[in-house]
C-alpha cells in the first residue's frame, strides 16, 4: 500500500489564474527558468494544510472532516495583490502573489488546522509556523548564487502587480500531490463546498 503525498487547499478561479498569468509574464521571461522553478498557473492555490505522506485509508477520515469543517464555513471572495518573497526580499527562496486575506480565510485555516491535529497530524500553531496566505509563482533552486539573489530581487522590485481582482472561494480541497522531474502534479481527490 503506497503512501500518498497530500495537502488541502483552496483554488484560485481561472480567470484570475489567467490574469496573476498575464501580469508576471514579464517577470518570468525577465528571470527565465535557470534558477528559479516556476508554478503553472493551473497549480496557483492557497495551502491551507500540509499533511505530507498519509495512508489512503486516511483518505476517507480526512474527507470526512473537511466535509464537516466546510459545512461550517461560508463562502467569502478575498483580494488578490502585489508580490513578494519569503523568508524576505533580499534573500528571496520563495516568489508570490499576494491576498488581502478575509477574516473567513483565517477562521477556515484554523478550523482545518485543529480538525487535523484531533486526527493525529501536527498542528502548525504548535510546529511554529504561522498562516501567511500567498500564492506561489516560483520556487529559487538551492543552487541559486548570490548574483542571481541580486538579480531576483532586483527584478521584485522594479516589478509592480496591483490588484488582480477578487477571487470567490466556495470550496475546499484534498489534493495529493507526486514529484515529477518537470515539477509538482496535483490531483484533487476530493472537494467540499462551504456553505452558500
Amino acid at each position: 500500500m503506497s503512501l500518498l503525498r497530500t495537502f488541502i487547499a483552496v483554488e484560485i478561479p481561472p480567470h484570475v489564474q489567467k490574469l496573476i498569468q498575464q501580469a508576471t509574464e514579464p517577470l518570468r521571461k525577465e528571470l527565465g527558468s535557470t534558477f528559479i522553478r516556476w508554478v503553472h498557473p493551473q497549480n496557483i492555490h492557497i495551502t491551507l494544510k500540509f499533511l505530507g505522506d498519509v495512508s489512503p485509508a486516511s483518505v476517507d477520515i480526512l474527507t470526512q472532516m473537511l466535509r464537516a469543517e466546510a459545512d461550517s464555513c461560508p463562502a467569502f471572495d478575498m483580494q488578490v495583490s502585489g508580490l513578494g518573497s519569503f523568508p524576505s526580499l533580499r534573500r528571496p527562496r520563495v516568489l508570490f502573489i499576494g491576498i488581502q486575506a478575509p477574516a473567513e480565510l483565517e477562521a477556515l485555516n484554523r478550523s482545518i488546522d485543529t480538525a487535523c491535529a484531533r486526527l493525529g497530524y501536527e498542528s502548525d500553531a504548535n510546529g511554529g509556523r504561522y498562516f501567511h496566505p500567498h500564492l506561489t509563482l516560483g520556487r529559487v533552486k538551492q543552487d541559486a548564487s548570490a548574483l542571481d539573489q541580486q538579480r531576483i530581487r532586483r527584478a521584485l522590485e522594479e516589478s509592480k502587480i496591483d490588484s488582480l481582482g477578487t477571487a470567490r472561494v466556495n470550496s475546499v480541497h484534498l489534493y495529493k500531490s507526486e514529484l515529477k522531474p518537470t515539477g509538482s502534479v496535483y490531483t484533487q481527490i476530493f472537494s467540499a463546498p462551504l456553505q452558500n
